[in-house]
């Protein structure tokens, strides 16, 4: 992982990541080197204005940390479609909407800042660094809490009209649904939907519970699959439309992949006239945080 830059000298860029639950903070030279790290829970329960204060707290913490070189920017990914004056379909915690990341960070740290959607920012990772790097046209799909797909074309991540491209959790069913609901989608094959769906039979409330219980449990493992190709149904509707020649799979499902990959696959190649190849994604677990540093480095100003 390297900047395009060839004048950084010893600076540095600051990435931050708001998660669900958490959020997590990096220093990146030029090398892709973590030079500090941090994270802290967002405590959802009390509202946006106190999450985000206390990760610039942090984030100025870090800065200290790493001494005399210099920060030259800034990237947070967020949940939700992130503008300039607020963040759209973010419900998760009271306030979000009315946030103004990029200035707030701005302000905060007097360097330039660039955000994105998490999913969004985790697709540029790979497009950048990771195995989508060189692929002219690509899906990233994540599969954590929620699910979303990133576009990439020509190294390029695709936004949409209004930011919300490839945000198939809003799809509808394949079984029928109701139109104008949350997420109809991803309230049936999301990972937090698998959690709660799997309490049925014995699940924790969690996915990783119900994959486990999975490998043993009859009920669990019928669930399971008909869950995933229901989702391998979606997946394969968006490769259809945009003829990628790779997936990457990033999210929490992705510490199932021996069971996931093969249930995309299946499906993918029966019904998509040239299937994609389906691979575990470079950055599975910190995608939006690698993506948010490259989003740091491209707001630094060209020397």
């Amino acid at each position: 992982m390297s900047s395009s830059s060839d004048a950084v000298g010893d600076g540095y860029v600051l990435a931050v990541d708001f998660g669900g639950t958490k959020a997590g903070l990096a220093a990146f030279d030029a090398t892709g080197t973590v030079l500090a790290s941090e994270r802290l829970p967002i405590h959802a329960e009390r509202g946006a204005e106190q999450a985000v204060a206390r990760t610039i707290e942090a984030a100025r913490s870090l800065v200290g940390d790493v001494g005399g070189r210099a920060l030259l920017g800034s990237g947070v990914a967020s949940p939700g479609i992130v503008l300039r004056d607020r963040v759209l379909l973010a419900p998760n915690v009271p306030g979000w909407s009315r946030l103004r990341l990029q200035d707030t960070f701005e302000e905060a740290l007097g360097v330039p800042v660039m955000c994105a959607t998490d999913v969004k920012a985790a697709a540029l990772a790979e497009a950048r660094w990771g195995r989508l790097h060189g692929i002219h046209t690509g899906l990233h799909l994540n599969l954590g809490t929620g699910i979303a797909l990133g576009v990439v074309v020509d190294g390029a991540v695709l936004t949409g009209a209004h930011g919300a491209a490839g945000e198939i959790g809003y799809n509808l069913p394949v079984a029928g649904g109701r139109a104008g609901g949350h997420a109809p989608l991803e309230e049936r094959v999301g990972g937090g939907a698998i959690g709660a769906r799997g309490r049925a039979f014995g699940g924790g409330g969690d996915a990783a519970s119900v994959f486990a219980l999975a490998r043993s449990v009859p009920g669990a493992r019928a669930f399971l699959a008909e869950t995933l190709d229901e989702l391998a149904v979606h997946v394969a509707n968006a490769a259809i439309l945009v003829d990628p020649a790779r997936i990457t799979v990033g999210g929490g499902m992705v510490e199932s992949a021996d069971v996931v990959l093969p249930a995309l696959e299946s499906v993918l190649d029966r019904a998509v006239p040239f299937p994609p190849e389906v691979l575990p994604a470079r950055f599975a677990q910190n995608g939006p945080l690698v993506g948010a540093a490259a989003l740091a480095w491209d707001a630094v100003p060209a020397s």
